[in-house]
C-alpha cells in the first residue's frame, strides 16, 4: 500500500475528479505506475488553478517542462551543447540590453563586461580552444575603449594551462567582480533570463552567480530626477562612467604593473593639468584684462586674456588629478602674477614645432661656463625666473650667484656687510649632490611711455626658497631671502643623490642610494610617502607636470624606470629597456611622454598612456647624460653630459633608425678630416676615439671645448640654458 503524505498537506489536497491520492495512474498504453510522477503533476496543477496560484503554477508547468520520467530536472550544461552555448547565450544577453529602456541601458551595460571575461574563461578552461577563440573575436572588440589594457592582456590565452600562469585571470577567478545595479533593472534582467532560459538564460545566470557580487540598492531608476538625469545623459551622448567601487578591488581598467613578469595591464592614469582654483582663475583673468587695456595686443596677435582662455579650453576635464586628494595651501597674490606672466611668455614664445622638411628649428642655446672649480663641482640648478644660479660643491657647501650682477642682500646683514653678487651656503657635513629651487616665474614691472605702473614689490620674483640632498643622508631648505638654513629633513639611510621641488610648490620628493625615494612638505620634517621597489640605488628623480606623479630612476643592478602615483604611494608603471644606469629623467609638458637618459648616451621616450617604448635616441658619447629638458609644445627635447655636448632631439617617431657614424665631439675634441656624407672623424689630443652611432632624431649639436654639461634647461620662451665646469 502507498504511503500516505502528512495530513496537515492533504487534508483537502486531492480534487473529487482526482479520485484521491491513491488513485493508480495510468499510461496512455493502459500500464499502471510507469508515469505516476507526471500524475502527480497534473493533481497538483489543478490544485493550484482551484486556488489562484497562477505564477507557481507556470513555474511548475516550466520546471516540469525539463523532468525525465523518474521526475528528475534537466539542466541544460555547456558540455553538452557544445562550446557555442556561450557564444549564444552572451548574443542573447547583448540584444536584450541594447534594446531595453533608456533609463535602464547604461547600468545594464557593465554587466557584459565581467560575464564576458568568464565566459570566455569557461569556455578556455573547459577545452573549447577554438570557440573560445572564436568567442574572443566576435565580441572583444565592443570593450576596447574602457578595457583595452584588459582585452590585450586576455589576447593571448588559448589553453587550460594558460588560465594558471596568467595573473590577469587568477584576479578575476580568485575575486568576485563588484557591481551596483538599480533594483528594478536586475530584477527585470533575471526575469528575462528566466523566461529564456533554453536560449541561453541559465548560463548567463549561473555566471553572474558563480563569479559576480551584484548590489542593488533600493532606488528608483524609472522615476525621480535620478531617472531623468540618467535618461538626459544618455540622450546627450554623455559617457556613462562606473562607480568608484566597480570591479575588483585593487585593480582599475589596467592594472598597475608591478613586476617585469606581470602581465601588459597598466593602471587608469589622470595626466591632464592640475585643475586651476576658482578664484585664482577669477584673479588672472581681472588682471589680464587690465594688461589688455594697458597695452593692446599687436596686430594678429592674441590679446592676454583670449590666450588664457584657449589654453583653458583645451585642457582635458575628464583627465585631471583631484586638487581635494592633492592638498596645496591658498593661492597668494605672488601666485596670480606668475599666472599672468606664464600666460604672457606663453604668447610671445619662439615656437618650436619640431623638425620640418628634416630642417630642425632653429634652437639658441645660452652656455654659462664656470672656471677654477678644481672638479669640485657636482650639480648646477638655475631658478625659474633665470634670475639665479647655484652650485653643489664636494666641499659641502652651495654657492649662489645672481645672473644678472644684482648684489644679494639679506635683512640680517651687519651694517659693515659688503654686498656681492653671490652667497655662500654653508651647513652640510658631505658633498652637495643635488639643488631644486622653488618654483617661480620672472614678473618684470609694467611700464607704459616710461613710466613704472607697479612696482610689484608684492610679486617679487626671485625664488623664496632652495632644496639641497647631500652625502651626509640629509636635505635642507634654504631660504632666499635671509640666506639661512630653515629646516633639515632626516630620514634616508644612505646619500641623498636627487631632490626636486614640486611644480607647485609645497611638496618635494628626493631619491637615494637605500634604494628609495620619498615625498615631503616643506611645513613638515617627516616624509609623507616611502616609494620602495627599485632593486639598487634610486638616482634621479623628475615630476609629472601636473604634480600627481614622479619619476623614479634606478642605478647598477636595476636600470629601471618607475612612475608613482603620490596619493596612493604606489607603482603605476615600469619602463625597462635601459642597459646604462639611468641619470636623468625628464617629462613633457603635455604629460604624456617622459624621457630617460643612461650613462652609456643612450635617451629613450616611454608613452605614459600605453606604457610602450616610442624610440631610442643616440649621439652622445660615454660618461653619462646628466641633465635633459623640453620645449614648451613638447616637440623637442634637448640634452647635455659628460661629452661637453648640448643635443636638441626631435621627439616625433622616425622611420629611419639606421643613423649615421660621427665622433663623439664635444669636450677636447677637433676635427681632423672633412666630413663625407654625415661621417665626421674626430680625435682627442691627438689619439683616435672610437666612433659613436648618432640617431637621425637629432636636430643639431653644440660642442663645448672642455666643459661637461651639467643643467640644460627651457625657459617658458623656448630659449635653452646651459651650465658647465671647464675642465682643462
Amino acid at each position: 500500500m502507498a504511503q500516505q503524505p502528512p495530513p496537515s498537506r492533504t487534508a483537502s489536497a486531492g480534487p473529487p475528479s482526482a479520485g484521491g491520492m491513491n488513485a493508480p495512474a495510468t499510461t496512455p498504453g493502459g500500464g499502471q505506475g510507469g508515469n505516476s510522477n507526471q500524475n502527480l503533476n497534473q493533481i497538483v496543477l489543478e490544485y493550484l488553478a482551484k486556488k489562484g496560484y497562477s505564477r507557481t503554477e507556470a513555474m511548475l508547468r516550466k520546471e516540469s517542462a525539463h523532468t525525465d520520467p523518474n521526475g528528475n530536472l534537466i539542466t541544460s550544461r555547456v558540455e553538452e551543447t557544445g562550446g557555442k552555448m556561450y557564444r549564444t547565450s552572451f548574443a542573447l544577453l547583448q540584444n536584450w540590453i541594447d534594446n531595453s529602456l533608456d533609463i535602464y541601458k547604461p547600468e545594464l551595460q557593465r554587466i557584459l563586461w565581467p560575464v564576458f571575461v568568464h565566459a570566455f574563461l569557461n569556455l578556455i578552461g573547459d577545452f573549447y580552444p577554438r570557440e573560445g577563440r572564436e568567442f574572443f573575436d566576435l565580441f572583444s572588440e565592443m570593450f576596447q575603449n574602457e578595457h583595452k589594457d584588459d582585452v590585450r592582456a586576455l589576447a593571448p590565452i588559448t589553453e587550460p594551462e594558460h588560465l594558471q600562469q596568467n595573473e590577469l585571470t587568477q584576479l578575476y577567478r580568485i575575486n568576485k567582480y563588484r557591481l551596483t545595479i538599480s533594483r528594478l533593472a536586475f530584477t527585470n534582467l533575471i526575469l528575462f533570463l528566466e523566461d529564456h532560459e533554453k536560449e541561453g538564460g541559465t548560463v548567463i545566470v549561473n555566471l553572474i552567480q558563480t563569479f559576480l557580487d551584484v548590489r542593488t540598492p533600493d532606488r528608483q531608476a524609472n522615476g525621480g530626477s535620478r531617472g531623468l538625469q540618467r535618461l538626459l545623459a544618455d540622450r546627450n551622448g554623455e559617457r556613462d562612467y562606473p562607480a568608484e567601487d566597480e570591479g575588483i578591488p585593487g585593480h582599475n581598467p589596467g592594472s598597475a604593473n608591478l613586476s617585469i613578469n606581470a602581465p601588459t595591464v597598466l593602471s587608469k592614469l589622470a595626466l591632464g593639468p592640475m585643475p586651476m582654483e576658482p578664484d585664482l582663475m577669477e584673479d588672472v583673468k581681472a588682471e589680464l584684462q587690465d594688461l589688455d587695456g594697458v597695452r593692446p595686443p599687436a596686430a594678429g596677435q592674441n590679446s592676454l586674456v583670449d590666450e588664457f582662455e584657449q589654453r583653458i579650453k583645451h585642457e582635458p576635464m575628464d583627465d585631471v588629478p583631484s586638487r581635494e586628494a592633492l592638498p596645496f595651501p591658498p593661492s597668494t597674490a605672488r601666485d596670480v602674477a606668475m599666472e599672468v606672466q606664464k600666460v604672457k611668455e606663453n604668447r610671445d614664445r619662439f615656437r618650436v614645432e619640431g623638425r620640418t622638411g628634416g630642417v630642425g628649428p632653429g634652437i639658441s642655446v645660452t652656455m654659462f661656463t664656470f672656471h677654477n672649480t678644481f672638479d669640485s663641482m657636482n650639480c648646477i640648478e638655475f631658478s625659474g625666473d633665470n634670475t639665479l644660479v647655484a652650485v653643489g660643491t664636494a666641499e659641502s657647501y652651495i654657492r649662489v650667484w645672481s645672473l644678472d650682477n644684482r648684489a644679494l642682500t639679506s635683512p640680517a646683514d651687519p651694517p659693515s656687510f659688503q654686498p656681492s653678487s653671490s652667497r655662500r651656503l654653508v651647513g652640510h657635513s658631505g658633498p652637495v649632490y643635488a639643488l631644486s629651487f622653488s618654483p617661480t616665474v620672472a614678473v618684470p614691472p609694467v611700464q607704459v611711455n616710461g613710466f613704472t605702473l607697479a612696482t610689484n614689490t608684492a610679486y617679487e620674483s626671485q625664488p623664496r626658497y632652495l632644496l639641497s640632498s647631500s652625502a651626509d643622508s640629509t636635505i635642507r631648505l634654504w631660504s632666499l631671502d635671509t640666506w639661512t638654513n630653515l629646516v633639515v629633513y632626516r630620514g634616508h639611510q644612505s646619500p641623498v643623490w636627487d631632490v626636486r621641488f614640486c611644480p607647485h610648490g609645497h611638496y618635494f620628493v628626493s631619491a637615494s642610494a637605500d634604494r628609495t625615494a620619498r615625498l615631503w612638505s616643506t611645513p613638515q620634517i617627516g616624509p609623507l610617502r616611502l616609494f620602495t621597489g627599485h632593486d639598487s640605488d634610486v638616482e634621479t628623480v623628475a615630476w609629472h607636470p601636473n604634480g600627481a606623479y614622479v619619476f623614479t630612476g634606478g642605478g647598477n643592478g636595476d636600470r629601471t624606470v618607475r612612475m608613482w602615483d603620490i596619493v596612493r604611494g604606489t607603482s603605476v608603471r615600469i619602463f625597462t629597456g635601459h642597459v646604462g644606469n639611468v641619470t636623468a629623467l625628464a617629462c613633457a609638458p603635455n604629460g604624456h611622454v617622459v624621457a630617460s637618459a643612461d650613462d652609456r648616451g643612450e635617451i629613450i621616450l616611454w608613452s605614459l598612456p600605453t606604457g610602450r617604448l616610442i624610440k631610442r635616441m643616440r649621439g652622445h658619447g660615454r660618461g653619462g647624460i646628466w641633465s635633459l629638458d623640453w620645449s614648451v609644445e613638447s616637440s623637442v627635447l634637448v640634452s647635455g653630459g659628460a661629452d661637453g655636448t648640448v643635443r636638441v632631439w626631435d621627439v616625433q617617431p622616425n622611420k629611419d633608425s639606421n643613423g649615421k657614424v660621427v665622433g663623439e665631439g664635444g669636450a677636447g675634441t677637433k676635427i681632423d678630416g672633412s666630413a663625407t656624407n654625415g661621417a665626421v672623424t674626430k680625435t682627442v689630443t691627438g689619439k683616435a676615439k672610437k666612433d659613436v652611432i648618432v640617431s637621425p632624431d637629432q636636430i643639431s649639436a653644440f660642442p663645448t671645448k672642455k666643459s661637461p654639461v651639467y643643467k640644460v634647461k627651457f625657459t617658458l620662451m623656448n630659449l635653452v640654458m646651459a651650465g658647465g665646469a671647464y675642465l682643462p
